[in-house]
């Protein structure tokens, strides 16, 4: 018996509707009837034209940019739902921004994830959902249950299509030590051999690649990475896999495609033949750059929204 919500309802905010829209059509249900808007000032406001009255609510809403107002939308949307009597409420965050802010780097710094995991049980969210967040640790950062989806099931079944029984003969390279854990995982599920990018990182968003272990040499490789923010890392990366390491061919992916500054430019630059995103944030210039390539990310959150509904583990989608 499903105690905690007589019927399941989505709701979105304005960061992605589309992906919002895609889970709902999927389900088989309709997008919840709201308004989320800005007055004169800038104060976020929000109207829900339906009820939510002991429903089972999931609002879809990443935390992409613009960053604050995103998330304030997510932080006003929970408060009105729990002041609605909603049953349930899941904060799905296909993105979780401030992700990377997770620990004191340094002297006096603040761990803005945490912050942001405070704000969210603070408004009244009852779980979380969301994809291959940055860190691991930011899953205790919260009080409530959180369910971290993994993107690596769309992509291995992308490049096992794409080519076939050519995969055991190609590379998967993480660009950082950092991500080994996350490459290696995906490596072993398309059977690839893996190698890593030995960087030194000088300041905030700029890198100074080191070495190449691994043998890449006349291999096509397939760089494998979490996020894209400015493209440095990846773009430095695959150039040295092809200069230093001698590699056939450069092909990217991540889950999360953020595309500031000059990405677009630097990815256009690159030997990177594809990129290819998951749509946990909307596309951004992909007109601009032809070596993008969105893939949907749709039907694993509206089977994992139907099965924390139905109170049935989600672990089937990590296989």
């Amino acid at each position: 018996m499903i105690s905690h919500g007589k019927d399941i309802k989505v709701f979105s905010g304005n960061a992605n509707p589309k992906l919002a829209e895609e889970i709902c059509k999927l389900m088989g249900t309709k997008l919840g009837e709201s308004e989320v808007g800005t007055f004169s000032d800038g104060e976020i406001f929000v109207s829900l034209y339906e009820t939510v009255r002991g429903s089972d609510v999931f609002v879809v809403q990443s935390t992409c940019t613009p960053v604050n107002n995103n998330l304030m939308e997510l932080l006003v949307m929970i408060d009105a739902l729990k002041r609605a009597s909603a049953g349930r409420i899941t904060a799905v965050m296909p993105y979780f921004g401030y992700a990377r802010q997770d620990r004191k780097a340094k002297a006096r710094d603040p761990i803005t994830a945490k912050l942001v995991a405070n704000m969210i049980t603070a408004a009244g969210a009852d779980r979380v959902l969301t994809m291959d967040r940055h860190a691991a640790q930011i899953q205790g950062f919260f009080d409530i249950p959180v369910d971290n989806l993994a993107g690596n099931p769309i992509f291995v079944d992308y490049y096992a299509k794409k080519f076939g029984s050519e995969c055991e003969n190609m590379m998967v390279v993480s660009p950082d030590v950092g991500s080994v854990a996350r490459a290696r995982a995906f490596a072993q599920k398309l059977h690839m051999n893996l190698a890593i990018v030995d960087k030194r990182r000088q300041k905030a968003n700029s890198c100074e690649v080191m070495n190449v272990i691994g043998d890449v040499a006349g291999k096509d490789c397939i760089l494998f990475d979490d996020m894209v923010d400015t493209g440095g890392s990846l773009c430095n990366a695959a150039k040295a896999l092809v200069e230093v390491g001698g590699a056939k061919s450069v092909h990217a992916c991540a889950s999360h495609g953020v595309l500031s500054g000059p990405a677009l430019d630097r990815i256009n630059d690159s030997v990177i033949q594809e990129l290819a995103l998951l749509d946990t944030i909307p596309a951004v210039g992909s007109d601009k750059c032809p070596k993008i390539k969105y893939l949907s990310v749709a039907s694993m959150f509206s089977e994992a929204i139907e099965r924390i509904y139905q109170e049935i583990s989600i672990s089937k989608l990590f296989r």
